[in-house]
């Protein structure tokens, strides 16, 4: 869609809904995402739905976004859920570049597949990476790899007893213990807060059900929002 101006926290951020006409990603499709946040501008990008990731007997789905933020400008990427259904194989490469001054959100959650059917980690691999460069290079790179063959997620150590996992990245002047304290109050989920590398801001993980770790990222979302841009999370329009 075009820029909508409806966020009345903050007048001057412009909200983008991503439309993809296919509704889903199928074996074989590769889709590209391209974000560029000007010099000083605000922006909050989302899909009006959750990413569906088909079943496959060969080749797999992919999916590149690319966000790219100037000097002073601030990106919210905060698309809805992936839902891996059974037989899917995903990747999911985003890159992040942010200039001097520049801060961005970015969140991930996964599904491993249609969960009110009974479909749980049936899908055959989910590989998810993110990259963050600033001015100077490299300033961190997390990667995601499920592959339920070779190892259920559901053990010790990965995702013990949870199915969904979330992961907040916030991209900018911000600290790790405000945003674990708010976490770990907000839902039921199992979530936590930590520092980036190279001092580039904080990462927010959450292992829960849906709609805790969705909780657990919206109340990191606005308290990192309020550090950033002094202004809270707005309710979210999709209805």
């Amino acid at each position: 869609t075009g820029g909508l101006d409806h966020d009345e926290a903050l007048p001057g951020l412009e909200t983008v809904y991503l439309q993809s006409p296919t509704g889903a990603v199928a074996q074989g499709d590769r889709h590209d995402l391209s974000v560029t946040v000007g010099e000083g501008a605000q922006a909050h990008d989302t899909t009006g739905n959750a990413t569906k990731v088909h079943g496959m007997d060969r080749n797999y789905g992919r999916v590149d976004v690319d966000l790219s933020v100037a000097a002073e400008g601030y990106l919210e990427y905060l698309p809805e859920p992936t839902i891996l259904h059974a037989d899917a194989r995903y990747r999911g490469e985003t890159t992040l570049s942010v200039a001097d001054g520049a801060s961005a959100i970015v969140g991930e959650i996964l599904v491993p597949g249609r969960l009110a059917r009974g479909e749980a980690f049936e899908f055959e691999r989910a590989y998810t990476r993110l990259q963050a460069r600033g001015p100077d290079g490299l300033l961190f790179e997390d990667a995601t790899d499920l592959h339920p063959a070779e190892g259920d997620p559901r053990r010790p150590g990965v995702m013990g007893d949870h199915d969904v996992l979330g992961t907040l990245y916030v991209v900018g002047d911000t600290a790790s213990d405000p945003l674990h304290e708010r976490v770990a109050e907000a839902t039921t989920a199992r979530a936590g807060a930590t520092a980036l590398p190279n001092d580039a801001g904080v990462m927010v993980r959450a292992l829960g059900d849906r709609a805790a770790v969705s909780g657990a990222l919206d109340a990191a979302w606005d308290e990192a929002r309020q550090t950033l841009v002094g202004a809270p999370a707005p309710e979210r329009r999709k209805d």
